[in-house]
């Protein structure tokens, strides 16, 4: 039996809802603006996912994109992992949602909750059950519907957050020099309340008390969250790179979380990048929590941004408090 070195992306899709809200339309909901926003953001858009539409639905919808790319039919499919902090219900997980909806009755389904760094954690977990032996295949979905548990009345946090989602398929690489060749996670629970969704668990179950205070709804601390973001998405990133004898003068492209503006700027200067070395799709889709790196690394592939042979490296950061990054040879 031949050694499992990594695994590699072999197809991938997106999923964005219809509804486009703009800096323009906020500016009639709270009070902001169009300057405000982009110049502290770097948003001019993000999607609305209708009211009956679910983390399921489109993470469905790209999973279909990725599995079509890949050429892997849904009944092939061994193991479906869904990244999500808004899934369809506490249980069943929106994996096993996205499983019904397409069909693919022979795998194994779990969601994970790492907020924004989902995705990453979600490739760490695929690539070592696929090098593990396993599974022979995964499909990773990063899916988000934040609208859902926005405050529109908070002129702080309902500016930055989209709906969407993001797919890809994961399959051993042939070669031992291709795929997923490093990753590192982060977190640190104490700092949980900088960025928390506070009603609704076991902690605090709903109940009128809980809804006229608005405790369904993201509760960011945004200053203190910022420079935390920084350092841990650039440690990550180097973290990674140097787990495998690599620099930040290897890289050929970064895929960041697409956060904010300010946080990726920064990261990227710390790691010594450029602009043409950094993908930012934020100013069509603002924050997706873990459908944001999913779909800026699947943009930027469908863009040709990047080549084979690449050093791709994705970092993010988000609620828990977690972190990560992944290095990818393409």
């Amino acid at each position: 039996m031949n050694r499992i070195n990594s695994a590699k992306i072999v197809g991938v899709g997106n999923y964005f809802p219809k509804r486009v809200l703009t800096n323009y339309d906020l500016e009639k909901m709270v009070d902001t603006s169009d300057e405000w926003i982009t110049t502290r953001t770097g948003i001019k858009e993000r999607r609305i996912a209708d009211k009956n539409e679910t983390v399921s639905d489109m993470a469905k919808e790209a999973a279909k994109v990725a599995l079509k790319r890949a050429k892997l039919k849904p009944k092939e499919v061994e193991l479906i992992i869904v990244a999500t902090i808004t899934g369809d219900m506490s249980f069943p997980s929106s994996a096993c949602f996205v499983q019904a909806k397409i069909g693919a009755f022979n795998a194994a389904v779990f969601d994970i909750s790492a907020a924004c760094a989902g995705f990453i954690y979600g490739l760490a977990i695929a690539n070592s059950l696929i090098v593990s032996g396993l599974y022979k295949n995964a499909l990773l979905i990063g899916a988000e519907k934040l609208t859902c548990i926005t405050d529109w009345q908070d002129r702080n946090t309902c500016i930055l957050f989209g709906d969407g989602a993001g797919a890809c398929v994961l399959k051993p690489a042939k070669n031992k020099d291709e795929g997923i060749i490093s990753s590192y996670l982060g977190g640190d629970g104490r700092e949980g309340n900088l960025l928390m969704l506070p009603g609704g668990g076991s902690y605090m179950p709903a109940s009128h008390e809980t809804v006229d205070k608005h405790l369904h709804y993201i509760k960011m601390k945004g200053s203190e969250l910022f420079k935390v973001a920084i350092k841990k998405m650039t440690d990550a990133s180097q973290i990674a790179l140097h787990k495998i004898g690599l620099t930040c003068k290897d890289v050929d492209l970064l895929v960041p979380h697409q956060a904010n503006i300010r946080i990726i700027k920064a990261v990227a200067k710390r790691l010594g990048l450029s602009e043409d070395k950094v993908y930012l799709n934020i100013r069509k889709y603002g924050n997706m929590s873990s459908a944001s790196t999913a779909t800026a690394l699947n943009d930027a592939i469908l863009e040709g941004r990047i080549k084979k042979g690449d050093i791709v490296v994705l970092t993010a950061f988000g609620g828990g408090l977690t972190w990560g990054a992944a290095v990818i040879k393409w």
